[in-house]
């Protein structure tokens, strides 16, 4: 029987046969088959923060779950003390007034409220703009909506907000949304209040709704300060913000991120949620608002382990010797961004990172995982101890060092 067709027929799923092929996943297997035959691999691949989430934090999660009115239904919105603790902290940081009631929304992490939000306002016949390389679902959640997908390169050496101006021009119907991220992911790039002020004109200009996706809002280095959009004057006229607590307090797992901007924007994302979940667990919700309240040492904590790693790493590839490797430090995120050596870039970004995982036991993500621009490049996650980064960057260096010498 294991040989014949199913007994029933084959489903054609329009909106899976429209996503292309999930290129990160490839290594990830690679890596954990390697792994099944007892190889140790080192995997700066998944950005997949391994940083323990607070005491202080957990503690309060360990408390509330045990009081049983937070067993119950949440509200999909955010219970209101944390809404309020949302808008507290954009005060305290951005200096951005909110009002909790009708600007601010908890999500299931920003991954979800972002496509969740696109899948309400985006159908067949809709334009969006997307940065090219990007993280995935910032161009798959338009894909899944069945929207119209326009990806504009975001690389060094060429003016953005030019490509942005010729995407415009040369899309009908005209464009109805565009998603960004600074400091991005996979590339790193960081923007300026100057940058946003740009963008707030341009998506009055051409009507547009704008995704900010801020989920490296407190990773930042070197004296480097992401600004929120939400600073630009009339910002909320055009744009909705999101924000995680992933990086920042480590509490990728728990999955906690709000949403904050326009008020149209914000109520279409409630709308949904209000279908789609309840929220976020309560006990949850409740030690986020010790997350944004409490003491804030703990994200000064994670951003000095991550500039550490990333020195570690930069400094190991790029000092002088057999098997160097210069890249670029990146003034934020957790990750780092490296054009590929000049002798592999023929072979391109996804046999290199299959190569490097076989010959050096290091995974890294293509960058063609994030989008044709991203092609000569790989990303690094910062996500293993200085030990264990030191240690790949002795098995690169070795495996960069054997192709030099053939």
């Amino acid at each position: 029987m294991s040989n014949l067709e199913p007994p029933y027929p084959r489903h054609d799923f329009d909106k899976l046969n429209r996503l292309p092929p999930y290129i990160l996943s490839e290594v990830t297997e690679l890596a954990r088959a390697a792994r099944r035959n007892g190889e140790d691999v080192i995997d700066l691949g998944m950005g997949n923060p391994d940083l323990p989430t607070p005491d202080h934090i957990v503690g309060k999660i360990v408390e509330a779950a045990q009081d049983p009115r937070n067993h119950r239904y949440s509200s999909s919105q955010g219970i209101p003390n944390l809404r309020a603790a949302i808008t507290e902290w954009y005060a305290r940081r951005h200096h951005v007034e909110l009002d909790p009631a009708t600007e601010a929304v908890a999500v299931i992490g920003a991954k979800e409220g972002l496509s969740h939000f696109v899948l309400m306002t985006i159908g067949p016949g809709d334009v969006v703009l997307v940065p090219d390389p990007a993280y995935p679902i910032h161009q798959y959640s338009v894909i899944i909506a069945g929207g119209d997908l326009r990806t504009v390169p975001l690389v060094e050496g060429v003016d953005f907000f030019e490509n942005l101006e010729q995407a415009v021009r040369r899309t009908w119907p005209k464009p109805k949304m565009l998603i960004l991220s600074f400091p991005a992911n996979p590339t790193t790039d960081t923007v300026d209040f100057a940058f946003f002020e740009r963008i707030v004109a341009f998506a009055r200009e051409y009507d547009l709704m704008v995704l900010h996706d801020f989920a490296y809002a407190e990773i930042a280095f070197d004296g480097y300060r992401p600004p929120s959009i939400l600073e630009v004057p009339g910002a909320k006229d055009v744009a909705v913000e999101f924000v995680s607590l992933s990086k920042s307090h480590s509490m990728a797992g728990w999955r906690v991120g709000f949403a904050c901007g326009n008020v149209e924007m914000v109520h279409a994302l409630k709308r949904i949620k209000s279908y789609l979940d309840y929220g976020m667990p309560q006990a949850i919700q409740i030690a986020a608002i010790t997350a944004l309240r409490g003491p804030q040492d703990c994200v000064a904590s994670n951003v000095a382990v991550y500039q550490d790693r990333r020195d570690v790493l930069i400094e190991g590839l790029s000092s002088p010797g057999p098997g160097r490797w210069e890249i670029a430090k990146p003034k934020a995120t957790m990750f780092v961004w490296a054009a590929l050596p000049e002798a592999f870039r023929e072979m391109g970004s996804l046999a290199f990172s299959k190569q490097l995982l076989k010959e050096a036991n290091v995974a890294v993500s293509p960058g063609i995982g994030f989008g044709q621009s991203g092609e000569g490049f790989v990303r690094f996650a910062l996500v293993e101890n200085k030990h264990r980064i030191r240690q790949a960057v002795r098995g690169i260096r070795r495996f960069l060092k054997k192709f030099e010498e053939v």
